[in-house]
């Protein structure tokens, strides 16, 4: 099997994908794929218990490992439906393959950052499948604009001092910005502490 990347921003696709590259072992990041990153041991386990069945749908698969880099743990049973399991934490991703070198290949890393899991996958030259779920509740973050104004804010600060800020920032006029029932609140200087 070449080293591939695709996408998944489901469980379903992802075994769809499996059962497509015909993987004899699939990894799997923990977080967010099995459970969320500050839920409990049983939240945990229930999600291991979840992707394991979800995965016995791809019959070649004879190998599931589960990795974080967290230092959270899960005893697990060493078979799942004739299965081999292994859970690694701690795992220092990508840095060290040691838990999956003698794994049987052909083989695939699944998981949410490029940066650890993609690495991984590649330095095991198993396929990547980046798992990025579609959330419901996710604050969309500042904007664009936002951004670009606080990126030139600590520019300004580091290259030219308080001053470079100091230029661009207007007086506050708590006349014209505060409402007429609203009395003047004296604010302290954060540019100028004393």
């Amino acid at each position: 099997m070449r080293e591939s990347y695709s996408r998944a921003t489901d469980v379903a696709a992802v075994v769809a994908r499996v059962v497509e590259l015909h993987a004899k072992t699939v990894i799997f990041d923990v977080e967010p794929l099995a459970a969320f990153w500050d839920t409990d041991e049983e939240t945990l386990r229930h999600g291991v218990a979840a992707v394991l069945d979800r995965i016995a749908l791809a019959p070649e698969v004879t190998v599931v490992g589960f990795a974080t880099n967290s230092r959270r743990r899960l005893a697990l049973t060493s078979t799942s439906n004739g299965v081999r399991v292994l859970y690694v934490a701690a795992a220092r991703k990508p840095a060290s393959i040691r838990p999956y070198r003698d794994l049987p290949r052909p083989g695939v890393v699944v998981g949410d950052q490029v940066a650890t899991d993609g690495v991984l996958a590649r330095r095991l030259g198993y396929a990547f499948i980046h798992y990025r779920p579609r959330f419901e509740r996710i604050p969309l973050g500042p904007k664009p604009r936002q951004i670009r104004a606080h990126l030139r804010d600590v520019a300004d600060a580091y290259l030219f001092g308080v001053a470079g800020i100091e230029r661009r920032l207007k007086p506050l006029d708590s006349r014209r910005c505060a409402p007429s029932h609203a009395r003047a609140v004296q604010t302290p200087d954060l540019m100028h502490p004393t």
